[in-house]
């Protein structure tokens, strides 16, 4: 197959191109190139899809399959008004975030979306869940049947830069003190590895597969995924009465000052109320059109080894500064005097 990846430099994009040339496909990239270049084996064009239809000049034509990875609804328009029409399939990467309601676990791909955002408007970082929605609208309406559209949830595995995923396996493996938890132990998490949903697009798109689905791991919950990170870190296993295990109640910790998810000073994968159903989707139509899972175990185990390799002091995207950590221990130990 001619496979053009638009993008191809970063995380999912980068391990599409790499499993489409072992695969022995001919592969295009075409990717500014700022931070990274794209893997070896692939041609690369170096284009910034800011400057429009120009940026597309050098990859106009036919292409068996372009997989287009784009948040902005402004690039995804140009795009696919410059390739819709040749290109035979068309791989969409959207996100659960266009579901309009997280609360429900076990939703499918038929629950309500995002108003999508309005035409010719940009995408932000506050309208992602928007900015993927109008994306999802506008390749149906331009390639219809060729579409695939995969709602991605937490991706997670080697080189994951947002730091989510691998924030419990690297501070167990720190062993820097005792460790700050949110008391949630029932909550769900649910992460597909990256080279899982690598494969599966290209798989689909070797099969033609059309259609919108759930592109997710399975549920597993938040106290199997804290004891297992201890566990690959050689650290013993937690409980209530561990003093490296500091279990912190919820509303204790908005007060003072966490943030759910992601960002500076976060707990990963802690979300608010009212998102029972964010990490909980079902991801049975995927599965059985396919799409292979790895034990979540292995993941865990290589997202240790990437952070082990990347440094388990550095400077963080997600999670708690040690500072941080530390003081709040001290207050809540303090306060249950």
């Amino acid at each position: 197959m001619r496979i053009l990846v638009l993008g191809g430099t970063a995380f999912l994009s980068a391990e599409i191109a790499r499993q489409a040339v072992a695969a022995g496909h001919d592969v295009t990239c075409l990717a500014r190139g700022t931070s990274a270049g794209p893997p070896d084996g692939v041609t690369w064009v170096r284009g910034d899809r800011a400057l429009g239809a120009a940026a597309f000049t050098d990859v106009a034509g036919g292409w068996d399959e372009v997989v287009d990875v784009s948040r902005d609804p402004v690039q995804a328009r140009v795009a696919l008004d410059v390739l819709g029409p040749a290109a035979a399939h068309w791989t969409f990467v959207s996100s659960c975030s266009v579901y309009a309601d997280h609360s429900v676990p076990g939703a499918d791909e038929s629950a309500a979306l995002l108003e999508p955002l309005p035409v010719g408007q940009a995408g932000t970082p506050a309208t992602y869940g928007e900015s993927k929605s109008a994306i999802e609208h506008m390749t149906l309406t331009t390639v219809g049947n060729k579409a695939h559209i995969v709602r991605a949830g937490l991706i997670g595995g080697p080189g994951d830069g947002t730091d989510r995923y691998g924030y419990w396996p690297a501070r167990f493996a720190a062993n820097a003190g005792p460790v700050l938890v949110p008391d949630i132990p029932d909550d769900a998490t649910q992460i597909i590895d990256v080279r899982d949903l690598a494969a599966w697009i290209l798989q689909s798109a070797e099969k033609g597969l059309s259609g919108t689905f759930n592109a997710l791991g399975d549920v597993v919950r938040f106290e199997d995924y804290l004891a297992e990170s201890q566990r690959a870190a050689g650290t013993p296993k937690g409980n209530t009465d561990a003093e490296d295990l500091v279990r912190v109640d919820e509303d204790w910790l908005v007060g003072h000052g966490i943030e759910y998810w992601s960002g500076p000073d976060s707990l990963p994968l802690w979300l608010p109320e009212g998102h029972d159903g964010f990490q909980a989707r079902t991801n049975r139509a995927a599965r059985e059109r396919g799409m292979a899972l790895r034990p979540w175990q292995e993941t865990l185990a290589a997202t240790l080894e990437d952070e082990r390799q990347r440094g388990l002091d550095r400077d963080r995207k997600a999670g708690l500064r040690r500072e941080t950590e530390q003081r709040l221990v001290a207050l809540w130990r303090l306060e249950q005097r």
